[in-house]
């Protein structure tokens, strides 16, 4: 590691380590791609534009220039010409020459006998060894031709062509600098031109990835403002109907969900303390009395342990149900298809032998669904439980019917009056009773929390098992439900939703 001396050379001290963050954002990366692509594409489609413009321009200059070199061939081949016949002076403009300059801009001059200039081509051409002995040659229509002269600081091809017998040749040439400054022209604008795309392809992407990133920086920071206030409630943006509003919309209520969620938490623990402070307290006071338990009648004495024993019952039922409850909301247990007849028919076994009570069990139509087994056994087992309960010296039996979709053949038609009527899922469990019925401002209350009926508080309970039933139903799309039967009684139950358990959000 780098170390720099001392003041006065007595020691080394060690440079501070520095971290580097690269700092980048999905504008700035999306800006940055955007450019490229479009660079890569512009140099791409220009490069190839410039190099098939330039290739096709130079082939047709050397295409014109051998066209007219090979006439020039032939013409002295046909006859026999001389250095005169190529005279710049021709008034009637129907020689030989005029023949050559004809087709394009072409430079001719005139070589005779040795090489010796005849007529000055404009500019005067270069004679060259090989030029001269091309003027010498027997054989008319010899050629010598060069890729690439200089003239006057300009570039040139020239082929020397032979008249014959000795008498000379005849020079033509091309230039060919001024089509490479016109495609060199050509390269500079084209340049610049990608360069313009580029700059406004990123202004562009920056402009476009401004306007997609917006939703999602408000979204990003309505998220740190919930991490770090610890609230719940921060409204959050939504708007378009894109993949970027959607996510808006399921942010929202994904905190919706969390609000609701903290507010049962903690309405379940004010409810809870409340509910424990009642059974701990009496508890503790008959603990207090226990020091003096030998001063107690024998009557008296029976009657507390009896009270504790009680009050033991109810603080183990109410955990029970706490933890019951707790786990309801749960959504581990996985999903599976089960038929709701066959499970109230299970509860109803084992419900007949706590109780002794004659419990029947009536299926309608296709009772399966998916759902969770546990949590749905746990509700129609708290609501069978809860009809005995309020039905303690009942003879009728308790009903339990279960209403599923109507299977193909079956008559159509369901009694308005009668159980399984109009339920809004598939599939409906009600639990009948023939107890002492609710009043009316008990039946809007009996799924809530903790809450028990001036009539029920002497019997045993928690007020926690028709809320675990509500708990449930909820869970799996339905509702629960509550009214009065006609001829006396209770109708209590819930119904399963047409979705899937857990897709509610869970």
């Amino acid at each position: 590691m780098p170390r720099r001396p001392t003041a006065g050379g007595a020691g080394w001290t060690r440079f501070p380590r520095t971290r580097f963050r690269r700092v980048s954002s999905l504008r700035a990366t999306f800006t940055l791609s955007f450019a490229a692509v479009a660079a890569a594409v512009t140099v791409l489609v220009g490069f190839l534009s410039y190099d098939a413009a330039a290739r096709l321009v130079r082939v047709d200059q050397q295409t014109v220039f051998a066209e007219v070199v090979q006439d020039l061939r032939d013409q002295v081949r046909e006859r026999a010409l001389h250095p005169a016949d190529f005279a710049a002076s021709d008034s009637d403009h129907d020689g030989p020459l005029d023949d050559i300059i004809r087709p394009s801009r072409t430079d001719v001059q005139v070589l005779g006998p040795g090489g010796a200039i005849v007529d000055r081509g404009s500019p005067p051409l270069p004679v060259r060894a090989a030029d001269r002995a091309v003027a010498d040659h027997a054989t008319a229509g010899g050629l010598d031709e060069h890729k690439e002269v200089d003239v006057g600081g300009d570039r040139y091809r020239v082929a020397t062509v032979a008249l014959g017998g000795g008498r000379g040749a005849v020079q033509v040439a091309q230039q060919f600098s001024d089509t490479e400054d016109l495609l060199r022209e050509l390269q500079q604008r084209t340049v610049l031109l990608v360069a313009a795309v580029v700059i406004a392809a990123g202004l562009f992407g920056w402009w476009l990835a401004r306007r997609i990133t917006r939703r999602l920086v408000r979204l990003a920071g309505a998220a740190e403002d919930v991490a770090r206030t610890g609230r719940l409630g921060i409204q959050v943006p939504v708007t378009g109907y894109d993949e970027v509003g959607r996510l808006g919309r399921s942010f929202d209520r994904m905190l919706v969900r969390l609000a609701q969620s903290e507010e049962d938490q903690r309405r379940l623990v004010q409810d809870a303390g409340h509910e424990l402070r009642t059974p701990l307290t009496s508890l503790r006071t008959n603990i207090s009395m226990l020091r003096r338990i030998d001063e107690l009648p024998p009557g008296v004495r029976e009657e507390l342990v009896a009270d504790l024993a009680l009050e033991s019952r109810e603080l183990t039922d109410l955990v029970n149900e706490l933890v019951a409850l707790a786990a309801g909301r749960s959504d581990t247990e996985p999903v599976r298809r089960l038929d709701l007849a066959e499970l109230a028919e299970d509860v109803a076994i084992v419900a007949r032998r706590r109780s002794g009570r004659d419990i029947t069990v009536t299926a309608r139509g296709d009772t399966t669904v998916d759902g969770r087994p546990t949590g749905l056994q746990r509700a129609v087992s708290n609501l069978v439980e809860n009809a005995a309960k309020f039905d303690r010296g009942g003879a009728a039996p308790i009903e339990v019917v279960v209403s599923g979709r109507r299977r193909p053949g079956a008559e159509a038609g369901v009694d308005p009056s009668g159980p399984g009527a109009g339920h809004p899922g598939p599939v409906r469990v009600e639990v009948l009773d023939r107890g002492p019925g609710m009043a009316d401002e008990d039946l809007g209350r009996v799924f809530d929390r903790f809450y028990r009926a001036a009539d029920a508080r002497s019997l045993p309970g928690s007020g926690l098992g028709l809320s675990i039933v509500r708990e449930v139903a909820t869970a799996h799309g339905g509702a629960a439900f509550a009214f009065r039967r006609e001829g006396g009684g209770t109708v209590i139950g819930f119904t399963v939703g047409l979705q899937r358990a857990g897709d509610d959000g869970r």
